[in-house]
């Protein structure tokens, strides 16, 4: 049965901190022990998972809510942490610590859905509409796991099958424990008496359930003796790396603060202020571009879920794209973590907010930036998003899931470096404040050409995003065409812009005989363009080449035989 688990007040909480917790789970750690063992079967593991738990459970305790009993949480809290931790290590060997050899084994070779029911259920207590809870799943999903679980179980113990009525199958569970309705029951027990099959079942699904309700096989396990005093060496030591720091941090600031004075004033007489200002202060090398040139806002939202905390730095809005910079910290391990649109990132108002005739660019990340480099646990990146209609508005911004980044020596399943397995889970919102800034069109009305076919060079678009090309090529009936083409640099007033591979190219409405399209390059921070010169890496192109055929045929003779 589960043990009577009380919960730990905030003022607990206020007088020992994170000891209260450490102290929690080393009252109640034979239960959690035996829960974690199915899932890593290895004790070195098992240490980490509990120093996981300890500092997920402190972290997250404000959002603790008292609508689910404290055991309900803490038990959630511990599987999501089971789960990360099998998708991280892998299985390992598993070492033989219980008499109940035969037990583990069998349920050691279930699925995870049905290992997750059966233990939680059968072994630690917890009752059908509780471990339903627990595992995000309804009550009748759950006992489509424990059946399963239990067939299976029984076939590897002793070898047999179930021949019962299928009809009546998914009532042993609820007969078994006396929750099923008496009209049911009633007919229930009449087949029972009359099919000999469906009582050699409910026997010996009786025994299997008996087995495993026994409390011997979750309480034999021993637990490793130094366990709790291993968790609070590791967590003294990461308080006094802390506390290291945190005295780094405050002598940086005296440091600053004396300078800053003297970079004020400077800022007053020579106009450099936002330049040093912003070189000092904002470590994001790309949003520190665009606020030293006064474009976009700088922001400091922070929300924090199951140890990663995301900040979103700043946002640079225009009408043709809208740039949200952000930070991702791990602080539990160090892992660093990524964001994409559309697959754990949306906008909660973005159908009444923002523009649906573009689509946003993609932004891969940028594993070589020096920013990233510096420490392992945190990633500074860009998603981009829609441009808003107005010329202002705010976001609410949801995040539920990242992805994370392979780090040297770890296994990457997609070319950009994405660990295979890698998602983290949670809930970060935020409301974002968005400015949109204007854009300047330079009218070019110039034409050039690729093997005869001619291309517009219409428009120059200077937007603080993005600098765009509006080129066209030619409509209607003609013999050889250019298809698509491959762009390099593009340079205005001696500055080289890269071409955005990535997603930046736009279809635009047809005009004038001419298909249109934009493409994207590099933000330029110049003055008006005097000078531009577009490079052309390659053309594809169709041709239209008409020929005649004259086929001849043969008659066809066939004869009965």
């Amino acid at each position: 049965m589960v043990p009577e688990m009380e919960s730990i007040t905030m003022v607990t909480i206020q007088e020992k901190g994170i000891d209260s917790v450490v102290d929690w789970f080393d009252r109640h750690k034979q239960s959690f022990y035996a829960l974690g063992w199915f899932y890593l079967h290895n004790q070195q593991q098992m240490e980490e998972l509990f120093y996981r738990s300890i500092i997920k459970v402190h972290k997250e305790l404000s959002h603790y809510k008292r609508d689910t009993s404290f055991e309900l949480w803490v038990t959630s809290v511990f599987i999501d942490n089971c789960r990360e931790l099998s998708q991280e290590k892998g299985r390992q060997a598993q070492e033989e610590m219980t008499p109940h050899k035969n037990l583990f084994k069998a349920l050691n070779q279930l699925e995870d859905n049905e290992k997750e029911a059966m233990i939680l259920t059968y072994g630690a207590g917890f009752s059908q509409e509780d471990a339903a809870h627990i595992l995000r799943v309804s009550v009748g999903k759950l006992k489509e796991f424990l059946f399963s679980g239990v067939m299976s179980v029984r076939k590897q113990l002793d070898g047999a099958n179930y021949n019962g009525c299928n009809e009546f199958q998914n009532s042993y569970i609820d007969y078994l424990q006396k929750t099923m309705e008496r009209p049911k029951k009633i007919e229930f027990e009449m087949h029972i008496y009359n099919c000999r099959e469906c009582q050699e079942d409910l026997a010996a699904f009786q025994d299997v359930t008996f087995m495993l309700n026994h409390a011997e096989w979750m309480s034999d396990l021993p637990v490793h003796e130094h366990l709790i005093e291993n968790i609070k060496e590791r967590l003294t030591e990461k308080e006094r790396a802390w506390q290291k720091k945190r005295k780094k941090i405050k002598r940086m600031a005296l440091i600053f603060a004396s300078v800053f004075a003297f970079v004020i004033g400077l800022g007053f007489f020579t106009g450099v202020f936002a330049n040093v200002y912003y070189a000092w202060t904002e470590e994001d090398e790309q949003l520190r571009t665009f606020l030293q040139n006064d474009l976009g806002q700088r922001l400091n939202l922070e929300a924090e879920s199951y140890g990663v905390n995301i900040k979103i730095r700043g946002v640079v809005a225009d009408d043709y794209q809208t740039l949200v910079f952000y930070e991702i910290e791990d602080t539990n391990e160090d892992k660093q973590y990524v964001m994409f649109l559309e697959d754990g990132v949306f906008i909660e108002n973005e159908n009444d907010l923002m523009k649906h005739e573009t689509y946003p660019r993609y932004y891969p990340p940028d594993l070589k930036a020096k920013m990233n480099k510096k420490e392992k646990n945190v990633y500074y990146g860009v998603i981009g998003l829609r441009p808003i209609e107005e010329n202002s508005g705010v976001l609410k911004l949801n995040i539920t899931r990242l992805q994370e980044l392979a780090l040297d020596g770890q296994e990457a399943s997609w070319g950009f470096g994405y660990r295979s397995n890698g998602l983290k889970t949670g809930d970060w919102k935020f409301e974002v404040p968005v400015t949109k800034q204007p854009s300047v069109i330079y009218e070019l009305n110039e034409q050039a050409k690729i093997e005869g076919v001619p291309i517009l060079l219409d428009k120059l678009i200077v937007a603080p995003t993005a600098t765009l090309l509006e080129y066209g090529l030619p409509m209607g009936e003609i013999e050889k065409r250019i298809d698509r083409i491959q762009f390099g640099h593009l340079e205005v007033n001696n500055v080289k812009m890269k071409p955005d591979h990535f997603g930046g190219f736009n279809y635009l409405q047809p005009e004038a005989n001419w298909h249109k399209y934009q493409m994207y390059y590099d933000p330029l921070f110049e003055e008006e363009p005097k000078d531009i010169t577009v490079q052309f890496e390659s053309a594809y192109f169709s041709f239209d080449d008409k020929k005649k055929y004259r086929t001849r045929s043969k008659p066809v003779i066939s004869s009965d035989v």
